[in-house]
Formats: structure tokens, C-alpha cells, sequence
């Protein structure tokens, strides 16, 4: 049976206006879902864990890769989509921004990486990651809009918010096929892990 990578989304952060967002910790929700995940079964199989250098997704991977007794691995280019020309962005605001970002692919929309840069950068780096052939499965820690642009590239479809995980501040995964890169279900709460 082909190895299987998952993507996982960090989950629920600590907003914090005055800080630089790719540093943002989680929020005491978020490291309360990473620690059920980590207590449970769900991860057995997964041989390497690589994670975002950004902090939060740190904060989601380390634990996980203590857990299954493997290196954590970070990546640079697995971040988020480029977002500090604008920086932070009250909740409102930044959704119509985001809508904007995912509608306009092609477009920088206040200064942001576009949408097919920051897709070919994560799918770069996880074909980059995934070139050594797999002795087991593989876990991906990152973060929502460039999971939603590496999900998009895997479906064969365009670009599109349709297919983001949708609101409740992260922590939810999908997973593919490593050697035929089928995409085995869409995004889904990381309790849902089976």
C-alpha cells in the first residue's frame, strides 16, 4: 500500500496585534486540540514530521514528533502566504482581503505574495520533501491558505476559497497519496484523526 502524507493546519492562536504574525503562539485552545491529538492513537504510521519554521506550526509539530519519536524537520518555504506588507489585519478586514487574494490568483492584493506564487512555493517544497522515496508516512504541519493552494493543485483544480478549510481558526488536515498524489478526503477537523 502506497505511504500516505497528511497536511495539518495549526490550530487556534493568540492574536497578537503587536507582534509580527508568522511569530504568533498558540492559544490555550489550540495546544489543548494538539495535546488530544498527540494523547491519541491517531498518528500511528507516521515515520517524519516537518513543519513551517513559522512559530504556531512549530507549537503544532514538536509535540506530535515527540509523540512518534522522530526529528522534527522545518521548512522554510512552507509558510504562510506573505502577508507582511499589510501585517496585521482585524478579523473583518483581513477575510475580505483573503476573498480577494484566493479570486484574483494572479493578483498581489496589498502587497500580498499572490496566490500562484505562494502554490507554486508550497508545492515546490512538498514535492521537494517527498522526492526520497517514503518508508512510511509523512506529516506536513503548516497553515491553512497555502494547504488550501497545495489542496487545489492536488484536486487539478483552479484556485479557489471553496475549498479553504472555513471558519474555526485552523487545526484541520487532508490527506494524499505520496505516489500517485490522490487526494484521499478534503479538509477535516484533526479530531476527526483516525
Amino acid at each position: 500500500m502506497s505511504a500516505t502524507a497528511y497536511y495539518l493546519s495549526h490550530p487556534e492562536v493568540h492574536i497578537d496585534p503587536e507582534c509580527e504574525v508568522m511569530c504568533w503562539s498558540l492559544s490555550e485552545k489550540g495546544r489543548s486540540r494538539v495535546n488530544s491529538l498527540v494523547q491519541s492513537n491517531a498518528l500511528r504510521g507516521i515515520a517524519r514530521v516537518i513543519s513551517s519554521t513559522e512559530t504556531k506550526a512549530i507549537e503544532t509539530a514538536a509535540p506530535l514528533a515527540d509523540r512518534l519519536g522522530c526529528a522534527l524537520e522545518t521548512r522554510e518555504f512552507m509558510h504562510e502566504n506573505d502577508r507582511s506588507s499589510t501585517g496585521f489585519l482585524p478579523p473583518q478586514e483581513f477575510e475580505s482581503v483573503a476573498d480577494q487574494f484566493f479570486a484574483a490568483p494572479a493578483d498581489s492584493v496589498r502587497g500580498w505574495e499572490t496566490a500562484l506564487q505562494a502554490q507554486r512555493r508550497i508545492v515546490a517544497e512538498i514535492e521537494h520533501c517527498l522526492e526520497p522515496p517514503a518508508s512510511g508516512d509523512v506529516l506536513f504541519v503548516g497553515h491553512g491558505g497555502v494547504g488550501t493552494l497545495l489542496l487545489c493543485h492536488l484536486l487539478g483544480v483552479p484556485i479557489s476559497r471553496e475549498l479553504d478549510q472555513g471558519p474555526g481558526g485552523g487545526g484541520n488536515y487532508f490527506r494524499f497519496r505520496i505516489d500517485s498524489c490522490r487526494v484521499m478526503h478534503r479538509w477535516l477537523p484533526m479530531e476527526h484523526w483516525n
